[in-house]
């Protein structure tokens, strides 16, 4: 349903003239902005990254709006946004404008104006369908495989052979021509072509990756079409300008293969400078080659028809059922009568050792008699009925009639030396699939010219499936009349030996064979020289996208943007097809890339329609999914059908050009359709994660990493995502997160800043993850938010990392102490597990490798099995693999201490662990005075540290009564002034403001009273507990590389909360790196499989 749009004038009332005056002294838009997509591709000077990012991320053609002064008064409510929301009359006024310049397919015309800027002169496209998309993707169809193999293929395949191999080619294009037509009518498609669409449909990898492989297919192909060109000049008209001669019959091959290499070598030095000078040659002379092929194509269909009236005078001489080679002989007979003598023929001294009658001849040759028959018996004859099915043989088997009559010989040794046409390769199917395909390829030329078109987005579609029903009817016809119309042993013959020489296509056509060979010549020249003029173009748009680091030098060119250094590559690799020199070989090769960039043309459309993103919008409506995947299946069947061997290279090249450019090339968001499926299937596995919690046999650490920004926003402890990767290596969930003070209005910016500092230093210890940098108004809620709300449904973190806040000490407020145990008590609280790293900076970083030592875990309480499978992990890791893992436990007087080393090996060995175990017996002792002073002090400093804070409190009090009464006397002032009576001000004293006043003067002691306090017991235990465990760790894992430890909980009343963090301390002192581990109240591991 078309959507219509009412454009309303809005008139002012006081202002309309000048409003009306404003309108039409409006500035023009300068189409400097425009010219900025062909400076991407023809600026000499190498990418240019941002304006690229720019111009991806933009919802339209141009995101450079005017930033003129907005000075209209009727949309003076917007007026403040006219920078980032532009008028809709302005932005109209920039799309009527816009222009997509050619994508260096001519000659690039640059002048400069007098104040020195270059300009560009834009020519606005005037291509139709007819000649900007249906005539180039016809003349990049039809070609070399036409006129040198078509035959050939009939003839070895048969006719419903050779149907079916052209179907199936045909129908793969025009599957991947409907894919290609949606992805091209779903905006713009600019340099690049078929790369752009892929790059920009699937990503930066899969679009680099398969845009190599296209550049590839298309190098090769100008070595296809160089070869092609090659062969026809040696064997059809210069047959004797060989360099190389045979000494013998053996010889031929290698010496034709050679005359290839050096002719082809010359050829393509020729075209790559007729390239190299101009473009425009190039473009010039398209027409006049693709007229060569619709006149070879036009005199096939005429020979065709007159065969039905008089059939061509081209006989084929047989020996038997063999065909012979006749360009050595002129009379197909043994014999013959001259002035009544019988005399031998020339054809006699190739098959006996000399020229009387009496002379010793072959066996077959005396056993079998000549005959001649027609090479063209006509549409009318019946030989179809012969070439319906194919006749596939090895290397060096002669080809035959099939119906014909013969006397075998015993001896057939000698048959190589003699004059039978001979299969030069071993045929089957799957290798004349792989010839056939590169006649089918060159559907992307209309793509590739889109900035040519008048209407892109309907003459692509339309241009290009026309191309190809109408190329596909040619090759089926083609089939069929040169079954019905040639002899069998003729469309065999490759290269037309027994028919003097000519192509069999060519003795077809009328009215002379000399129509096709020059016609196919001239074909195969122009296809060389836009396969040499595009390829360069596609690495070019390639390396200037910046996303393949070692090609960006390929991005730069002459000073016009001609890719000079692409085509020197192109020239190189392109030598490499020639020297393989046979154009047999040759096809399989790019039909291997060709194949796999039609696969990734259909995978984009497929994964666009089924994601149903909102962007895809193709004007194009005749696609649907299925077709796509139908379309992508066939062509992985064509490629291994083709050759397994070389798909799998081009599979494995590709795949590689992929790892590369995820590991180092640049990071490219273009809204391709694989984050989209990576969204939608992130989406699926979320729900699938939320529906029941993990198994113990799935769990692994997911964490949530508090990391603190010092005031330059840096991260404080890089080391504590070292320890991170090292534990995690890259499996499972890591958050990484910060809080700042504040409010988001006016430190959003240092969130950002400070997320992009945690990407790089998780970028440098190789930590992978996410980031997210809160705003709070104070540290502790702002862990608080993080604990409860990080990560997404079932991937939600279930382990909290923190750094042990070493200047807790040192800090003039409590603020520290209170946020770490506050935090200690919400990750309880929330059943999750919390580790606190001491001396976190002491940590080993990812580059140390610990030679030897030991991890030594104090396991006192179980919670979980956290303190068993952490040691587990980090051995997992190349910086602590070598170390050893010991399992300390405690036991009490009343305990058996060997049982219990029994029993802890046997857990052990059923979990699966490696571990020495040591049990250390703590028996019950009095509580030393040493302990008695230490709990005395503790508590004296936190007695001291309150009364500290009441002072301060106190000062604040005072300051603000003074603040108060000042106000109140002002206030009195002014009243007395005005005359009016001053309100009486009762004090109400409440219970809770009383009960608190006691308080607060109970708490208040003096310093006189602290030293004369007695030591709370309960406080005397804990510290009893902590200095003896810390004797006994410290006296067995002193030299240790970390100890873990059980964490022991906060007090549940918090007027403990002062002394909890001196307990932690003791328990710590002497220890190097120490790991306190709290687990979060479930079973973390198990002895189940």
């Amino acid at each position: 349903m078309p959507t219509s749009f009412t454009v309303v004038p809005v008139k002012d009332v006081e202002d309309s003239g000048k409003s009306a005056e404003a309108a039409h002294s409006s500035k023009p838009v300068s189409l400097q902005i425009f010219g900025e997509e062909e400076d991407t591709v023809n600026n000499s000077e190498g990418p240019r990254s941002g304006d690229d990012s720019l111009r991806e991320s933009s919802p339209f053609l141009n995101p450079d709006y005017d930033r003129e002064q907005y000075d209209g008064t009727n949309m003076a409510l917007f007026e403040e946004e006219m920078d980032s929301h532009p008028m809709v009359s302005s932005l109209l006024n920039k799309l009527a404008k816009y222009t997509n310049l050619t994508q260096g397919v001519r000659e690039h015309e640059e002048a400069e104006n007098e104040d020195g800027v270059r300009r560009v002169t834009v020519v606005v496209p005037q291509m139709g369908t007819f000649i900007g998309v249906y005539l180039p993707c016809m003349q990049n169809i039809l070609g070399v495989i036409l006129f040198l193999r078509l035959t050939w293929i009939v003839g070895t395949a048969g006719i419903l052979g050779s149907f079916a191999i052209v179907s199936m080619c045909c129908i793969c294009t025009l599957l991947t021509a409907i894919s290609m037509s949606a992805i091209a009518t779903n905006g713009v498609v600019p340099a690049g072509g078929s790369y752009y669409m892929i790059s920009r449909s699937l990503g930066p990898e899969f679009g680099g990756a398969v845009g190599l492989c296209f550049y590839l297919g298309t190098t090769f192909a100008g070595s296809l079409y160089i070869l092609g060109t090659i062969e026809i000049l040696l064997i059809y008209i210069v047959p004797t300008a060989t360099v190389f001669k045979a000494d013998s019959q053996e010889g031929e091959s290698a010496a034709a293969l050679n005359n290839m290499r050096v002719y082809g070598t010359c050829c393509l030095v020729l075209m790559a400078l007729i390239v190299f000078v101009g473009v425009k040659y190039v473009n010039k002379l398209a027409l006049v080659f693709l007229a060569c092929v619709m006149l070879s194509i036009l005199a096939t269909y005429a020979g065709v028809i007159k065969t039905v009236i008089e059939p061509p005078e081209f006989t084929v001489c047989l020996l038997g059922n063999r065909s012979l080679r006749n360009d050595r002989f002129e009379t197909c007979a043994k014999t013959e009568i001259v002035k009544n003598n019988t005399i031998t023929t020339e054809l006699w001294t190739l098959f006996c050792d000399s020229k009387y009658l009496n002379a010793t001849c072959d066996e077959y040759f005396t056993l079998n008699n000549l005959t001649e028959i027609q090479a063209i018996p006509g549409l009318l004859s019946g030989v179809i009925k012969d070439n319906l099915w194919g006749d596939y043989g090895p290397a060096n088997m002669i080809i035959e009639k099939k119906n014909q009559l013969s006397v075998s010989a015993q001896d057939s040794s000698n048959d190589i030396y003699k004059p039978y046409i001979f299969n030069d390769i071993a045929t089957f199917f799957t290798l004349l699939v792989g010839i056939y395909f590169p006649s089918v390829t060159g559907i992307m030329a209309g793509s590739n010219r889109s900035g040519d078109l008048r209407d892109a987005q309907r003459s692509i579609p339309i241009g290009t499936i026309m191309a190809i029903l109408t190329t596909s009817f040619f090759y089926i016809s083609c089939v069929v009349l040169f079954g019905a119309c040639i002899e069998g042993v003729v469309l065999r013959d490759k290269f037309g030996d027994s028919v003097k020489k000519n192509p069999v296509i060519g003795i077809l056509a009328w009215p002379s064979p000399w129509v096709i060979v020059i016609g196919s010549f001239f074909s195969c020249c122009g296809a060389g020289l836009q396969s040499l003029t595009g390829a360069p173009r596609l690495l070019q748009a390639i390396a200037r996208d910046g996303i393949i680091p070692f090609l960006q030098v390929f991005g730069h060119g002459k000073a016009n943007g001609e890719p000079t250094w692409a085509l020197l590559l192109t020239v190189g690799i392109c030598e490499i097809g020639i020297l393989i020199a046979s154009l047999d070989d040759v096809a399989p090769i790019l039909s291997m890339f060709f194949l796999m960039c039609y696969l990734f043309v259909n995978l984009a459309c497929a994964v666009q329609t089924l994601l149903r993103t909102p962007n895809w919008r193709p004007r194009f409506k005749f696609y649907h999914w299925t077709l796509s995947f139908l379309g992508m299946s066939l062509c992985l069947s064509l490629m291994f059908i083709s050759s397994w061997y070389y798909a799998l290279v081009a599979m494995v090249i590709a795949g590689c050009i992929y790892k590369y450019i995820e590991y180092r090339g640049a990071v490219k968001e273009w809204g391709d359709g694989i984050r989209g499926l990576s969204l939608n299937a992130a989406r699926y596995a979320l729900i699938r994660l939320e529906e029941a919690p993990p198994h113990t046999k799935n769990w692994r650490p997911q964490l949530l990493v508090m990391c603190k920004l010092d005031s330059e926003l840096a991260v404080k402890h890089p080391h504590l995502l070292s320890f991170t990767t090292q534990l995690k290596a890259g499996k499972g969930l890591t958050i990484v997160c910060s809080v700042l003070e504040g409010t988001y209005m006016t430190r959003g910016n240092d969130a950002k800043i400070g997320e992009q500092n945690l990407k790089a230093v998780m970028a440098a210890e190789r930590t992978k993850g996410f980031t997210h940098v809160v705003v709070s108004s104070n540290l502790r809620d702002g862990f608080s938010l993080l604990i409860q709300s990080a990560g997404l449904g079932g991937m939600k973190h279930n382990t909290v990392l923190m750094a042990w806040p070493a200047g807790w000490k040192q800090a003039r407020d409590s603020a520290a102490r209170r946020n770490f145990i506050e935090t200690v008590r919400e990750t309880t609280e929330a059943h999750q597990a919390l580790m606190v790293a001491k001396n976190i900076d002491h940590f080993p970083s990812n580059r140390e490798r610990l030679k030897e030592g030991t991890i030594d875990v104090w396991w006192i309480v179980h919670d979980g099995g956290l303190l068993m499978l952490l040691p587990f992990l980090l051995r997992q890791h190349k910086v602590w693999r070598k170390c050893k893992m010991r399992i300390f436990t405690v036991a009490q007087m009343d305990d058996n201490s060997i049982q219990m080393k029994k029993d802890l090996q046997v857990f052990l060995y059923h979990l699966r662990l490696d571990a020495v175990v040591e049990v250390v017996e703590m028996h019950d002792s009095d509580i030393s005075a040493f302990t008695y002073e230490k709990t005395l002090v503790m508590e004296q400093r936190s007695q001291m540290l309150k009364q500290m804070q009441l002072s301060r409190t106190e000062r604040e009090r005072e300051a603000q009564l003074i603040h108060d009464r000042n106000t109140a006397s002002h206030s009195t002032a002014t009243d007395k002034a005005s005359g009016g009576v001053p309100d009486h001000v009762h004090m109400t004293w409440t219970k809770d403001k009383l009960v608190n006043e006691r308080n607060r003067n109970r708490e208040g002691m003096g310093v006189k009273d602290m030293f004369n306090m007695k030591p709370n017991q309960s406080n005397v235990r804990r510290m009893h507990t902590a200095v003896k465990l810390n004797e006994v760790v410290v006296k067995n894992s002193h030299d240790s590389e970390l100890v873990l430890l059980n964490m022991p909980g906060p007090p549940k009343n918090k007027k403990g909360d002062e002394n909890y963090m001196e307990f932690l301390e003791v328990l710590m002192e002497g220890l190097d790196r120490v790991l306190l581990v709290r687990g979060g109240g479930r079973e973390v591991i198990t002895i189940y499989s």
